[in-house]
């Protein structure tokens, strides 16, 4: 007894003809066409494909949250006495010359953030 399955396949061949211009961070734009070329993909594709699964799924297909807060930083998570500690030290490593000038500070976060 031989089963045979026949299995047909329908190919919808869309035109693109709308045109999305955007502005990127550069470095983020260089970042993401590395990854999407080891992928073999274009930026244009790869922006075609998320564009399609927000249409399919009705919202943003990852989780857009921001970044939870080390539990040593969550103020919230903090007794009084913890932040009190917390903010002696900060004043003592001020006094004693070991903390950082907030501009660096920043710039050192900005870079973390972006992977520079």
């Amino acid at each position: 007894m031989y089963i045979c399955v026949i299995l047909s396949y329908e190919v919808i061949i869309m035109q693109k003809s709308a045109t999305l211009s955007l502005r990127v961070d550069p470095a983020v734009k260089q970042s993401a066409e590395s990854v999407l070329s080891q992928l073999g993909l274009s930026m244009s594709t790869a922006v075609d494909m998320f564009l399609r699964q927000v249409s399919l799924t009705g919202s943003i297909p990852f989780r857009v949250a921001l970044p939870e807060a080390p539990r040593s930083l969550d103020v919230d998570a903090m007794t009084n006495e913890q932040l009190l500690e917390a903010l002696s030290r900060g004043l003592e490593e001020a006094d004693e010359g070991r903390g950082v000038e907030a501009a660096a500070a920043f710039t050192r976060l900005r870079e973390e953030l972006v992977g520079a």
